[in-house]
């Protein structure tokens, strides 16, 4: 059974700085495609940033330049460092494991990622 530990959530100020963890358990890490989504309160839930398995990335527009995802094969983790924060990436921010191969228009949809873990909290204040 694949599990999925987020750790690095928190509170910060505009403009900084935090960097997510997810920590994959129970299978093999380099086979999946990965990739952080994030939900605030009263919206859908949204892709952020994926990274395929042979290490090719895609941001959605709003977090691009700003947020960049990256993995530890060795250590079965993924990470997302987010810089230059805004009020607006406020949310809940999960992270999500997809067995299949995904073309790159479908890497920040929902609907291809069958493991999740259970969210961290992100909070900007402006």
């Amino acid at each position: 059974q694949v599990q999925l530990l987020e750790s690095g959530g928190g509170s910060v100020q505009a403009g900084g700085s935090l960097r997510l963890a997810c920590t994959v358990f129970g299978d093999t890490f380099s086979n999946y495609c990965m990739a952080w989504f994030r939900q605030a309160p009263g919206k859908e839930r949204e892709g952020v940033a994926a990274v395929e398995s042979d290490g090719s990335t895609s941001y959605a527009d709003s977090v691009k330049g700003r947020f960049t995802i990256s993995k530890d094969n060795a250590k079965n983790t993924l990470y997302l460092q987010m810089n230059s924060l805004k009020s607006e990436d406020t949310a809940m921010y999960y992270c999500a494991a997809s067995p299949i191969v995904l073309p790159r228009f479908r890497l920040l949809n929902t609907v291809y990622y069958s493991r999740w873990g259970q969210g961290t909290q992100v909070t900007v204040s402006s």
